[in-house]
């Protein structure tokens, strides 16, 4: 790993972290389809099978990000500003923690994807 990589790696353990915190979070949610009422299902299995996409795609720009590929920059950026949301958001409803986490964890990946020595990485400089 050289210092010119060393941001982008970070960045890229990053992002699969973020990948195994969806696919956890598509765990949790298959169990709570197991256990709903009829009424709910339809609702549920939509949310749950866009929580296993997230997960997927996640993981997918993390891998071409791995991979030095210029194009996974962006929709790292975008994901990042979707956590951002989701993070906001937890501040407000709860729980605080989560929120918190979440923001501080964007936070960093973000600017982790976007600092010249990433980008040097990358070969976009």
């Amino acid at each position: 790993m050289t210092s010119a990589s060393a941001s982008l790696d970070w960045a890229v353990r990053l992002l699969y972290l973020q990948s195994v915190g969806m696919a956890g979070l598509t765990a949790y949610l298959i169990v709570l389809d197991l256990t709903s009422s009829a009424a709910d299902l339809g609702v549920a299995v939509s949310l749950t099978v866009m929580a296993a996409l997230a997960a997927v795609v996640i993981f997918l720009v993390a891998r071409a990000l791995g991979r030095r590929k210029v194009r996974a920059r962006g929709p790292a950026v975008v994901i990042q500003l979707f956590l951002l949301a989701t993070g906001g958001f937890l501040l407000q409803v709860g729980p605080v923690w989560l929120g918190v986490v979440l923001l501080v964890l964007a936070a960093i990946t973000a600017v982790l994807v976007l600092l010249p020595r990433s980008g040097r990485a990358l070969g976009v400089d």
